[in-house]
């Protein structure tokens, strides 16, 4: 990665999960390099009170458990910007238990893959608009190491054939997902001047996974110093989004700071990632049409 500490004076950039955690790390200092920070959250206190330490930033709130709340995202941001320079999807979640959205897809793979892919398409026009304007577009997804033991079944996005194992078989499932999504969004945008990476962070210590209970037992292990800070966690993220030209090709699928991730077969599948795309886009296609 190139131009770490740029000036991004002039850029908007929307932010997912960036009430807390890496994502709220990650608004701050873009912020801090100058940009305007669309900081989107699911809790409305902490969600305001990131927007607030932002010089130029605006809190919005939405539930990825609702994809009628991510239609409603999307409306907004549309509406308030003209020119979106980067999306950052790195809104996600761990559920050590089994829990389906009012949308009746399992939590897991609703909160990181169908609501953060609906939001990326409803977006999308603007994105090319800005690359179109000579602008260049970046767009992030917060993806996880978790990819390496995940297991995708078009057929059974729910995971409803799996073992639940707290959560994880689920979540690395889901992570596969997203790393799928970025390489299809890569091809689909080639030479339109967006760009398109995943990145796994690390492992981070943050409030994620506060119910699992593998992790729980880690960090007391590990006397709540297993892990990264958020701040250490989300430098991959703000590099991505600063660089001034692509340091690795679109699509790419980095491990920190380091393109060509190690992930399993099937997030390097680009066959599956099509197909992926068009079931993806079959589930969410009510909250694409227009009202």
């Amino acid at each position: 990665m190139t131009d770490s500490g740029r000036s991004l004076a002039g850029t908007t950039v929307v932010i997912t999960g960036a009430s807390s955690g890496i994502g709220r790390s990650a608004a701050l200092e873009l912020g801090r390099r100058g940009a305007r920070v669309a900081v989107v959250g699911r809790d409305p206190g902490r969600t305001h009170d990131v927007a607030a330490s932002i010089d130029d930033a605006e809190a919005f709130v939405a539930d990825f458990a609702s994809l009628a709340e991510v239609r409603r995202l999307a409306d907004e941001l549309l509406h308030r910007y003209g020119r979106i320079d980067a999306l950052a999807n790195n809104a996600g979640g761990l559920f050590s238990r089994r829990t389906r959205t009012v949308d009746g897809h399992e939590s897991t793979i609703q909160v990181n893959h169908l609501a953060p892919f609906l939001l990326t398409e409803l977006l999308l026009p603007r994105l090319r608009e800005t690359a179109a304007a000579g602008h260049p577009v970046t767009i992030v997804s917060t993806g996880s190491v978790a990819t390496r033991w995940g297991r995708l079944r078009l057929d059974d996005l729910d995971s409803r054939t799996w073992p639940w194992l707290g959560g994880w078989q689920a979540y690395g499932s889901a992570k596969t997902a997203v790393l799928l999504t970025t390489r299809e969004l890569a091809r689909r945008t080639r030479d339109s001047g967006i760009t398109a990476y995943s990145f796994h962070p690390g492992f981070v210590t943050t409030s994620f996974g506060a119910s699992s209970w593998m992790l729980r037992v880690g960090n007391a292990l590990g006397n709540g110093g297993l892990g990264l800070t958020p701040q250490a966690g989300a430098v991959p993220l703000v590099e991505l989004v600063s660089a001034a030209a692509p340091s690795a090709p679109s699509g790419t699928y980095f491990d920190g700071l380091h393109p060509d991730g190690r992930a399993s077969r099937a997030a390097r599948d680009d066959a599956l990632a099509a197909r992926l795309w068009e079931v993806s886009e079959s589930l969410v296609r009510p909250w694409l049409s227009t009202p």
